[in-house]
């Protein structure tokens, strides 16, 4: 029931007086129903025409006794919408069992808002810190960006070009172990040699931003390149030889008296689980040995054949197959890739666009809040003898260097995953954009590892994990990737700070402990707390490295 108040009084003014006032059902289908069959009493407007009195609204007006069955119902039914409508007159605040947005409970995850409050807490910072300089030294930078980024430029595009081109040269030879007599197959012969080519080509690179003293920008870029090349490198080589080794399989088996009746190796898919690579289940054993040898057949020429089915080995070595796998966004090489419809032009340029902003920020954030306090942290350090004093120093540069390192971490992460992979994907129209997922819930360092790069993820697994199950045992096989992982690590930061002093790789071969101890049950299944420890470790971490790399 909805109140009015009267507005006239005796005296012409208001009386105060709360009075109820009429209000038409709101439910439509019962207005339609009483539209339609009016009834003895029912205007087709759908307002009752019943007998009223003098100080009655018309909604309590009773019925009488004989009243038909259809004025009855009506009378029913607008008794119970008069109760679902029934307002009082303070406001009803409706309460009911509910949980927030961050309880843990909560079914909730659109957080987008963080996303750009993030980039709005940048530009502050950006901006406080060019008004700061501006007061301090007239110029709103101490250093130039553009200079810095702009510096050996063309040395590098020329050096990053004819690296690119020698990776070009696994084609031809995969042409060549495919084509030659014995000697030459990718099983025998073929392996070592180009193993010892990717040795020799990682040498070069890794040492030619050394021989030419590029800036730190040019060598970090120009590294993580090398790496990046160097693993698309061996996992188009090895990918195919073991394609060529399935071919002259499946080629022999046309005489089956003398060929191999083995079972069938295929090779690790990025998909493969871990745990569910294990050579021991692809054995199989069958009574009837023609059987047998059809499903020998089918398994080599299902492994020939993309997972598309659309290529097959060897359609996929030619240079332009090279050159677009150059170009995915993936470190996995596969015979075909699921693509999209077309290339979104906007997309493009909002990720490249991105992609400067991002080395632009990056830029300053190093040389505004990183690399000043390492400089006055080493010059404190010169003059210091006590152990006490130096890991004061040392102490406190780690401490200023928390925040600055947190936002490096997350600037790189989107710099990298989100936009150039992001960029490279729309010009390829490379369909699979499962670059990362949600790594900031990790609750341990395994975990961590499997969803921050997924792209070296698959790659780890694939061609080291996978390669090396059929002769270790699982734990050595995990040890052994995390080594790998721990040297490209190592690698990595002394080209970056032109130091090799173990302190990555100790951190990395560190972690296989750690998680031993956070899979036990005392630790395990806490998730708020492992997730804590994880971020405290890895803020603390980064800064830690720093600060040893470059003044210890």
């Amino acid at each position: 029931m909805t109140i009015t108040t009267s507005s006239h009084g005796l005296d012409g003014g208001q009386d105060h007086i709360l009075r109820p006032r009429a209000v038409k059902p709101g439910h439509a289908s019962l207005l339609r129903t009483m539209s339609k069959d009016p009834g003895p009493l029912l205007k087709p407007n759908g307002t009752a025409d019943v007998l009223q009195s003098e100080t009655s609204s018309g909604r309590a007006t009773p019925i009488p006794p004989d009243a038909p069955p259809s004025v009855q119902s009506i009378s029913s039914a607008r008794k119970q919408i008069r109760a679902q409508q029934k307002h009082r007159i303070f406001p009803t605040v409706e309460y009911s069992a509910r949980v927030s947005h961050f309880d843990p409970k909560s079914e909730y995850s659109d957080f987008r808002g963080f996303y750009v409050l993030f980039w709005i807490g940048l530009a502050i910072m950006v901006l406080t810190t060019m008004l700061r300089n501006i007061k301090d030294t007239g110029l709103p930078l101490r250093v130039r960006p553009w200079a810095l980024l702009t510096a050996n430029t063309w040395q590098l595009g020329l050096s990053d070009l004819v690296m690119v081109l020698s990776t070009g040269l696994s084609v031809p030879m995969q042409q060549i172990f495919r084509k030659s007599n014995w000697a030459l197959r990718w099983s025998s012969l073929g392996m070592p040699i180009h193993s010892i080519f990717e040795l020799t080509w990682l040498v070069l690179w890794v040492n030619w931003p050394f021989m030419l003293n590029w800036t730190w920008t040019a060598q970090v870029f120009f590294t993580l390149h090398t790496i990046v090349l160097l693993m698309k490198m061996h996992s188009y080589a090895f990918y195919n030889g073991h394609l060529s080794t399935t071919e002259d399989r499946l080629s022999a088996l046309d005489n089956p008296e003398t060929a191999s009746t083995a079972a069938a190796v295929r090779y690790p898919s990025s998909s493969t689980h871990l745990n569910e690579i294990d050579q021991e289940t692809e054995d199989r054993k069958n009574a009837d040995q023609k059987e047998a040898l059809e499903k020998l057949r089918e398994d080599l020429a299902f492994e020939l054949t993309s997972p598309l089915g659309q290529v097959t080995f060897p359609q996929n070595l030619t240079l332009g197959n090279y050159v677009d796998y150059i170009l995915c966004p993936t470190l996995c090489y596969e015979l075909e890739y699921p693509r999209t419809a077309s290339t979104s032009w906007p997309d493009l340029f909002y990720k490249t666009l991105a992609v400067f902003g991002c080395i632009f920020l990056l830029t300053v954030t190093s040389e505004e809040f990183i690399v000043p306090v390492l400089n006055e942290s080493a010059l404190r350090l010169e003059g210091v003898t006590k152990w006490t004093d130096m890991g004061l120093i040392l102490a406190e540069s780690i401490s200023m260097l928390l925040f600055p390192f947190m936002v490096t971490f997350l600037l790189v992460f989107l710099v990298i995953f989100e936009y150039v992979l992001g960029a490279f994907a729309e010009i390829t129209c490379f369909a699979d954009r499962h670059f990362y997922s949600d790594w900031w819930n990790s609750c341990d360092w395994l975990e961590f590892s499997r969803e921050w790069n997924i792209p070296v993820h698959h790659f780890l697994r694939r061609h080291v994990y996978g390669a090396s199950r059929p002769y270790i045992s699982k734990s050595m096989a995990t040890a052994l990737t995390f080594l790998i992982s721990a040297l490209l690590h190592e690698l990595v930061m002394g080209c970056i700070t032109k130091k090799l002093r173990g302190y990555s790789f100790v951190a990395m071969m560190l972690q296989l402990p750690i998680v031993a101890v956070q899979r036990t049950s005392l630790v395990k299944g806490r998730i708020l707390f492992n997730n804590v420890c994880f971020w405290i470790s890895m803020i603390l971490g980064l800064s830690i490295m720093c600060a040893l790399y470059v003044l210890v």
